[in-house]
Order: structure tokens, then C-alpha cells, then sequence
């Protein structure tokens, strides 16, 4: 059985550990002991022979065997090896735990969408959940030695009452080359939808809750089949086995005592006991024991999965669920809180401590800000700094109206006199030389260049092009007779490069 220790480590405290080092059952100690025992036998014989049974010639051609071997034992990546082998087993068992099919969910689907309190209505609803267990129950029968043992034909499973004799013999006229744990989940999906023609189950929308719940359920039953079908490979186990044991094998002979191959040569302290050696022995070898002993985690191993005992409770919680709570409810009544506004469940003396500390608000609701008031001040937008325009906005800003971009590319140019130069024929080059300019945009232009100078802010735009206020007609027709065409284009590099800007004559 699992062997839980779950309350002796609730709470920290000093030898908290230490204290279960001292049980037996599920310990390293029960499962290494064998493996240890064998490897001190083996040291002390070959310790034996080497001091009492060898000449002089020999120990002296031993010692090099002994140096070579001791050596080697570094070429072996035992940490790494092992490390990435047990982890790889630890994920696997508890993803093989999780996979462990419960009827919770879907009993309680069942219980709530499956009508009728007559005796009909109650055996749909417990047929239903038989089923669901019938499923779960061949399927640990396939990959769990405990659950064969207890069910080790159909008729075992019949007698349990997991199935009847009507549906053990549909079941085996049922021919399938391959495992027939589905074929019950089958029968809860016709027996779903009869049920809801029988209008046993009120809507559709419940039955496909229901639906889904067995998928769950079965699609769990198919992965308990895949982990059981698809095992770590068996190469992977070998290379980690073999390095192991050829490690301490290699220990074995290399971490003996050796007398010094020269006379006046200081030799090694002779501990009779290699204390290193045999930590090491229990730390790698004990890495390996775990790997072995969960790497299947449906045997009969201390820690290995309590089958018969999940088989035993889904049963009986699924049918106590869907029969005897079906509509069994008790009244709905004012809770003890219905007059407060903020409810607070009394302590007992042990954890009245509890209720001095503050609750928890956020890690920053104790930060102290600068005391500066000026620095809590909001900051207002200046006219004066130009606004950042991320790549995305000046797209849009391109995509304006000329009369906007000629209008900013002017403002632009008076910190750069240079920008300034006209062309031969009197006019400014453009910077889309292949728009056509509108007279009256660049009349509005002008005019606003000589009030952005004196006033220093900018104004929205207005439809029309214009960036002012609006114009009567008439003021528009003056401005196009009297002003003359402006264009503008991209400065040259050797404008750019002019050191002294020349006057600008419209």
C-alpha cells in the first residue's frame, strides 16, 4: 500500500526529517538492503585475498589494476545519467496517477440531468454509472496486478456485481482482436440517447454535458492503456543499469586498501572499512532502486498505486451520487451571515493569533512614495515639445492631406535655414513631386506659417485643408489671384551640407 507521511512533515522543524529515517516499511533500507549486503560481501572478500592470499609480484600487479580501475570510475557520468533517468520515471508515474479514471464529474452530470424519481429513472441512472465503473474496472484488470488478482476472469467480475450475465454475454459475442474496455462506454452513449428520447434527459444541451464528461472519462481509460502499452525504452533502463553496476564494479576493486609499491613509500590510511565508498554505493544504487520501483506504478510495491481500494470507493460514491442524493436535498434556509454585511467565521484559542495579521493587499500597498510634492504634481502636455509619433501613427500622418504635411514640413525648416533654398525657376521644390498641389491649401499655409511664428501653438485642422478658421468664399478667391504657387520637396545633401543659408525671396 502507499505508504503516506504526509502529517509529520506539516510543519517544519528541527530533525523534522531525521525522525523519518527510522521507519522501515517504504524505506530505502527495505528495498537497498539486499543489493548493500551483497556489495560489502564482495568488498571484504576481495580485501581478504588481497591481504592474506597474494605474493609480493602479485599485490604489486594488483595495485596497477586497482589505480586503473579507480581511475576509470570518472569516466563514468553517473549523476548525469541517473539524474535524467529518475526524473524522467518520477514524471511518468505521477502522469500514470492522473490518468487514474474517477466518476466524480460524471456522476454528478448523471445525478443532476438524469430525471425521474420512479424505479425506471432510477435504474437509467444507475446503470449508467455501472457502466462507467465496468469500463475503469477492465481496463485496471489490463494493467494492474492487484485488481487481475482480485478479478481474475469475467466470472469474478459478474459476481461483483459489475456487470450482469446478459451483458457478459453480449460483451464476449463482442469479437475484438484487441482490449474490450470501451465496449461499456458504447453501451452508456445508446443508453444516453434513449434516454433522451424517453425525455429522461430534458435537452440537448444536457446530454452533450453528459457526453462530454464520458469522454473525459474514457479518453483516461485509453491513457492508463497507452502508459501500460508504450514503456519508457528498454535501452534507456539498460544504459542506466549497466552504467551503475559496472561503476561500482569498477568500485569494487579500485577503492581497496593498497600497500606502497616502493619500500619507503607513505601509503594510504587503512580504514578496513571504505565509509565513501559504501555512501556512494547507497546514494546511486538507492536512485536506481526508486527508478525500478515506480517505474510501474500498478504492482505491489509499498508505493505503488492502491488499486482495489479506487475501485471500492468510485463505486461506491458514484452510486450513493446518482441514487440516494438524487433529488435528496436539504432545505435552502438563511445562512447565519444573512443579516451581515461581512462575514467572519470564528476562531478557536489555537488560531486566534491568526486574526492580529493584516491581510494581504498587494506588494506594493506598503511602498512609500517620494515626498516631494511637486513630484505627485500630474504633468501637463507642453504645445512647445513635440509629440513622439510611434511607426504606426506616422503612417497615418504621411497619409495626410497635402496641405497638413507641406505645413509641418515648413515648421520643421525654420531650425534649418538651409532648407530653404529656392529653385532656379522662383518656387520651392516638392516633396511629392508627383501630387499636384492645391493653391488654395498652400495660400491656408502661408497665412498659418506667419501665425504659428507669432503665437507659438498649433490649431486642428478644419475641412478644407485649412488650419485656421474658416474663410468666406470670397477671401479664397483673392488668395488664389493674389499669392503665387508654393511647392516644397526633400532637401539635397548638398543643401543640407550649405553652411551658410541664403534669404528667402517669395
Amino acid at each position: 500500500m502507499t505508504i503516506s507521511y504526509t502529517l509529520k512533515v506539516a510543519n517544519s522543524r528541527f530533525g523534522g526529517f531525521s525522525k523519518l529515517l527510522f521507519r522501515w516499511k517504504g524505506s530505502i533500507y527495505k528495498l537497498l538492503y539486499k543489493e548493500f549486503i551483497v556489495f560489502m560481501v564482495l568488498y571484504a572478500v576481495l580485501s581478504l585475498v588481497y591481504r592474506r592470499l597474494l605474493t609480493e609480484e602479485q599485490k604489486r600487479i594488483y595495485t596497477k589494476v586497482a589505480q586503473y580501475c579507480n581511475r576509470s570510475t570518472d569516466l563514468i557520468p553517473m549523476s548525469f545519467v541517473l539524474g535524467f533517468y529518475v526524473t524522467l520515471i518520477v514524471n511518468r508515474w505521477w502522469a500514470q496517477y492522473t490518468s487514474i479514471p474517477l466518476p466524480d464529474q460524471l456522476m454528478c452530470v448523471i445525478s443532476s440531468n438524469v430525471h425521474g424519481k420512479d424505479e425506471k429513472g432510477r435504474i437509467l441512472r444507475r446503470t449508467l454509472i455501472r457502466y462507467a465503473n465496468l469500463s475503469s474496472v477492465l481496463i485496471l484488470r489490463s494493467v494492474s496486478t492487484r485488481v487481475l488478482k482480485r478479478f481474475p476472469t469475467m466470472d469474478h467480475v459478474v459476481e461483483a456485481g459489475f456487470m450482469t450475465q446478459d451483458e457478459r454475454k453480449k460483451f464476449e459475442s463482442l469479437h475484438s482482436d484487441f482490449n474490450k474496455y470501451w465496449i461499456p462506454c458504447v453501451w452508456f452513449t445508446n443508453l444516453a440517447a434513449q434516454a433522451r428520447r424517453d425525455g429522461r434527459i430534458r435537452d440537448d444541451v444536457a446530454l452533450r454535458l453528459l457526453m462530454d464528461e464520458l469522454n473525459l472519462y474514457r479518453a483516461k481509460c485509453s491513457m492508463l492503456f497507452h502508459y501500460d502499452w508504450i514503456s519508457i525504452p528498454l535501452v534507456y533502463t539498460q544504459v542506466v543499469t549497466i552504467a551503475v553496476y559496472s561503476f561500482f564494479t569498477f568500485c569494487l576493486i579500485g577503492r581497496q586498501f593498497l600497500e606502497p609499491l616502493e619500500p619507503g613509500q607513505e601509503g594510504d590510511l587503512d580504514m578496513y572499512i571504505p565509509l565513501p565508498t559504501l555512501l556512494q554505493f547507497f546514494f546511486y544504487a538507492g536512485w536506481l532502486k526508486v527508478a525500478e520501483q515506480i517505474i510501474n506504478p500498478f504492482g505491489e510495491d509499498d508505493d505503488d498505486f492502491e488499486t482495489n481500494k479506487l475501485i471500492d470507493r468510485n463505486l461506491q460514491v458514484s452510486l450513493l451520487s446518482v441514487d440516494d442524493m438524487y433529488q435528496n436535498l436539504p432545505p435552502a434556509v438563511k445562512d447565519k451571515y444573512w443579516n451581515e454585511s461581512t462575514a467572519q467565521p470564528p476562531y478557536t484559542t489555537a488560531t486566534a493569533a491568526e486574526t492580529l495579521k493584516p491581510s494581504f493587499l498587494g506588494s506594493t500597498f506598503d511602498m512609500r512614495m517620494c515626498e516631494d510634492a511637486e513630484q505627485s504634481q500630474p504633468a501637463e502636455a507642453s504645445p512647445s515639445v513635440p509629440r513622439i509619433q510611434t511607426p504606426l501613427l506616422s503612417r497615418f500622418f504621411a497619409a495626410a492631406s497635402p496641405a497638413i504635411s507641406i505645413k509641418n514640413f515648413g515648421r520643421g525648416s525654420r531650425g534649418h535655414p538651409h532648407l530653404r533654398h529656392p529653385r532656379v525657376d522662383g518656387g520651392f521644390p516638392s516633396p511629392h513631386p508627383n501630387r499636384s498641389e492645391d493653391p488654395e491649401s498652400v495660400a491656408c499655409i502661408e497665412e498659418e506659417g506667419t501665425e504659428d511664428e507669432e503665437s507659438g501653438a498649433s490649431k486642428p485642422p478644419m475641412p478644407g485643408g485649412c488650419l485656421g478658421g474658416t474663410r468666406p468664399p470670397e477671401a479664397s478667391e483673392m488668395q488664389r489671384k493674389e499669392l503665387p504657387l508654393i511647392q516644397v520637396k526633400a532637401p539635397s545633401s548638398d543643401s543640407i551640407g550649405a553652411d551658410c543659408p541664403e534669404a528667402w525671396e517669395p
